[in-house]
């Protein structure tokens, strides 16, 4: 298989591990002078026309694992290799990618470009961002810092959904373990030759799942002890969230269609997902901003909050005045200022010295 390369500014591990995100990294591996990513997502691909075999492939999507692979020395491209499935659940997955016509080949490398593009934010221009930080003095010092950071915008809107709401009042290794519980307890299995994978559940799914131990042990007859029941959300970690997420994932199926919010205003958008349960204005800006592509969005936390204070003011703000300021002070650039804002606090040591 031909390696997909791109030739963009970005620096894959940066952008991954940069603490502002609303999904898990993905697969690490470090490998010489190359950082590896694998992660599984799907593909807009409901059927394939195999013209070797004149066989058609009907699917609801295609699974795929993305091997991403960057030179520690070299931000400004990476490769992209591509596995197609061996098993999805216990069934056996037949097609061969071997067999395939350069056609079909085509529409998959296509969407694959389209979904990396989206997912790291490759059309965004980091170099006219750059001038934009360096005129301003506040901001300027956070360009060595954060060379080649972008958004990591979530592969699946619903998780940036579910994960959002995960990491309210959470820290990012809890709330990211509790993800991948969760995928791993109920997530389409997918195997490959790398090994196995996860898909993330729908929400119709979340509707039917346990919320605490006791009501899972409840409906199998309590033959095991408390501390065996580990299907249920709480068994994930996510604590007093798990209502939450399953009242969410409700609304969504009754009253909102998630792809309608892509074509959203702002403000619009906004409103709508501060009416999910769990979600306050700082989880809203972050699902609008990683899991939408709402650039202008502005999430406010207390360490933003700290951040802009310091910088900007001669006291400490409220988070509201700290998202209003955010919005109109940086524009269209605001959800990118607030990225490199909170990473450059971390990694210069200005965060050590706001804390209170």
């Amino acid at each position: 298989m031909v390696n997909l390369k791109f030739n963009s500014l970005i620096n894959l591990k940066l952008t991954q591990e940069s603490g502002q995100t609303s999904q898990a990294p993905w697969r690490y591996n470090s490998v010489g002078d190359n950082d590896q990513f694998s992660e599984l997502i799907y593909l807009n691909t409901p059927s394939i026309i195999n013209e070797l075999s004149d066989e058609t492939i009907n699917l609801n999507k295609l699974p795929v694992l993305l091997k991403l692979s960057q030179d520690k020395n070299d931000l400004n491209s990476f490769t992209c290799l591509y596995q197609l499935p061996k098993k999805v659940e216990k069934k056996e997955f037949s097609l061969n990618i071997d067999n395939f016509s350069k056609h079909e080949i085509n529409i998959i490398e296509n969407e694959i470009k389209n979904e990396l593009t989206k997912i790291y934010n490759l059309d965004f221009d980091l170099e006219k961002f750059y001038d934009f930080l360096l005129s301003d003095e506040k901001l300027a010092p956070s360009v060595d810092f954060c060379n080649g950071l972008r958004l990591f915008i979530a592969k699946d809107p619903f998780e940036c959904i579910i994960s959002s709401i995960c990491s309210a009042n959470n820290s990012i290794l809890r709330w990211t373990k509790s993800i991948d519980k969760i995928k791993s307890n109920w997530g389409e299995k997918v195997e490959f030759d790398d090994g196995m994978f996860y898909g993330f559940p729908s929400p119709k799914q979340f509707l039917d799942f346990y919320e605490t131990p006791i009501e899972e042990a409840d409906e199998d007859g309590h033959c095991y002890e408390i501390d065996c029941y580990t299907h249920n959300l709480k068994a994930c970690g996510v604590g007093y969230r798990a209502p939450y997420m399953k009242k969410a994932s409700q609304i969504l199926i009754d009253d909102i269609n998630i792809d309608e919010i892509f074509s959203m205003g702002y403000e619009e958008a906004f409103d709508l997902i501060l009416g999910l349960p769990g979600v306050g204005p700082k989880v809203a800006d972050c699902i609008l901003l990683y899991g939408f592509g709402f650039e202008e969005a502005f999430p406010s936390d207390v360490w933003i909050k700290r951040i802009v204070s310091h910088l900007y003011f001669d006291g400490e703000i409220s988070a509201e005045k700290t998202r209003e300021f955010g919005i109109e002070h940086f524009g269209d650039y605001a959800g990118y200022a607030q990225l490199y804002l909170f990473h450059y606090a971390r990694k210069s040591g200005l965060m050590d010295k706001i804390k209170k």
